[in-house]
């Protein structure tokens, strides 16, 4: 703008070419030099989301692990996705428009000083398109608020389905689930259809007007230019001025919707890290004896009136080992969750060594403790790599960690030994192979405490075997243990019984005494009803 109003006022009058070639390099290496700026602050804000996603992207992963804990909603890692989202809108044009809006008042400024009626036109057509630029806000904010959390749903919703193909592909329930999803994903879209038609309705608003402007401008303009109170140049600088102070307003109302999708995404960061448990400043703590104390614990799921677990009180000294048996849905794997600190009690305590575990950070707290999950899951990597629970595996720890769980030979079998990439997920492994080795993972580097949580359901008889031999190697380590079954024999190789049942203990005590009690003296059994097969219970 100030270059066409010197080349109208000064040179075109003047017919110098002197001043011509001086105003053109003057303007070239002004534009040079924006340029330069533009490509700077595209590289700023590059470097920005990086740095974001470095800071808080681990600190996001570890977050939505420890919530979907105590969480009754399906595990999500919605976190990254916002994360990226707003990485996206920092790196993306939608944030230029609210990095330049601080120059509309500069350049309506400038046309104030080149005529105050131009000046007023201009303050009054940005106040215009700021006013359009917060009804689009509120009209589309709470659609596409909404849009998102049925999209979030939806998603979350496919990532089962594929987690679960097998299920679905064997049951034929592809139909069904299939159409439960486009229910969703059809409600998000007519959501979002709404939001879209009214912003797009308010952005044609705002080119109207920024159109309508401009030639008010140029009339008003050529009206004091045939009054003789302002130059030709005067009005086309002036003009320009206006379409730039206006630029971002108008940009901003066109990239709504990305910039209400990102603050949507940040919203929910902020909640999240706020949430996410802190670690790192607790006094690290003496390596455990073994010695578990468990006093008047009451556990509920979140958002549930009954408790799941009640008056749950037992004690076991070092090197005692527990045989914890119960119906369907008793309650044995909350136990257990609880017991190594994965869940918080409601009411009571649970304490390994005087120290209270769901307290005692996660990082710390497991190199004392080993848990087999009923669902075992492995990770992509070696073997080796899974043993050593994906830290850097010292070859010695894994090797006795095998030898102990007697899943060494097995390992040895595999066509790298343990440097056999198993895939994700355990692919390249059998059902009862996962378990064997998740077993492994659970007793590296000698814990104290371990639980195996039905260790057996995946095994065979000679699996079965080798984990017996297993047990009697820890318990003769003086390693503190709790075995949750229904196989009978199991029992045999445990000092003391815990019979859960809805939620509270039924029978505790010595083995010798409570296996009678609960199955009859001709018949031993670990359950206080046949169970048939053995089967996975999420207690």
């Amino acid at each position: 703008p100030l270059y066409m109003l010197q080349i109208f006022d000064r040179v075109l009058s003047s017919r110098s070419t002197d001043t011509l070639v001086l105003l053109t390099l003057i303007a070239v290496v002004a534009l040079l030099v924006h340029a330069i700026l533009e490509s700077v602050r595209g590289q700023v804000m590059i470097r920005i989301g990086a740095w974001l996603d470095r800071k808080l992207g681990g600190t996001i992963l570890a977050s939505s692990v420890s919530q979907s804990l105590g969480s009754a909603r399906e595990p999500s890692v919605q976190g990254l996705r916002d994360l990226s989202t707003f990485r996206t809108f920092l790196t993306g044009p939608a944030i230029f428009p609210l990095l330049d809006s601080p120059w509309t008042p500069i350049f309506v400024a400038i046309i104030f000083f080149l005529h105050p009626m131009l000046g007023w036109l201009s303050a009054a057509g940005a106040i215009v398109l700021f006013g359009l630029a917060v009804a689009n806000d509120l009209a589309a904010r709470k659609l596409l608020a909404r849009a998102g959390g049925v999209s979030i749903k939806a998603l979350n919703q496919a990532e089962a389905l594929v987690r679960n193909a097998d299920a679905i592909e064997a049951m034929g329930m592809m139909p069904n689930l299939v159409g439960r999803w486009n229910r969703d994903n059809s409600e998000m879209l007519a959501l979002q259809g709404r939001a879209s038609t009214l912003s797009g309705r308010i952005t044609a608003a705002s080119k109207f007007v920024r159109l309508l402007l401009q030639i008010g401008m140029l009339a008003t303009g050529a009206w004091f230019v045939l009054a003789g109170e302002i130059t030709p140049g005067v009005m086309i600088a002036g003009s320009i001025l206006m379409a730039r102070a206006l630029a971002p307003v108008e940009q901003a109302i066109g990239s709504w919707r990305t910039m209400i999708s990102a603050r949507g995404a940040y919203d929910r960061i902020k909640r999240q890290l706020a949430a996410a448990p802190r670690s790192g400043a607790a006094m690290a703590l003496p390596e455990p004896e073994g010695r578990l104390t468990v006093e008047g614990m009451m556990y509920s799921h979140p958002g549930s009136a009954e408790p799941m677990l009640r008056g749950i009180s037992f004690a076991l000294e070092p090197g005692e080992t527990l045989g914890l048996i119960g119906p369907s849905a008793s309650g044995k794997t909350t136990l257990a969750r609880l017991l190594v600190g994965n869940l918080k009690p409601r009411l009571g305590h649970v304490r390994l060594d005087g120290v209270e575990i769901s307290g005692w950070e996660s990082e710390s707290r497991g190199r004392h403790i080993g848990y087999l999950p009923q669902d075992v899951e492995l990770f992509s990597g070696s073997v080796k790599e899974n043993i050593a629970r994906m830290g850097d595996p010292a070859a010695e720890a894994v090797v006795e960690a095998a030898r102990t769980a007697g899943v060494h030979d097995l390992v040895l079998r595999l066509p790298s030994g343990y440097d056999t990439e198993i895939g994700e997920a355990g692919a390249v492994l059998s059902g009862g192979e996962r378990q064997r080795i998740a077993f492994a993972r659970a007793i590296y580097n000698n814990p104290k405490f371990v639980i195996l949580d039905e260790p057996n359901a995946s095994l065979d008889h000679a699996g079965e075997e080798a984990l017996l031999t297993a047990i009697d190697k820890l318990r003769a380590q003086g390693v503190t243990l709790i075995v949750i079954a229904h196989r009978p024999s199991i029992l045999r190789h445990v000092d003391k019984v815990l019979v859960l049942n809805e939620g509270a203990i039924q029978t505790f005590g010595p083995r010798d005494e409570v296996v009678p009690q609960v199955t009859g003296p001709e018949r031993p059994s670990a359950d206080p009803a046949p169970q048939g097969k053995a089967q996975q219970s999420h207690g």
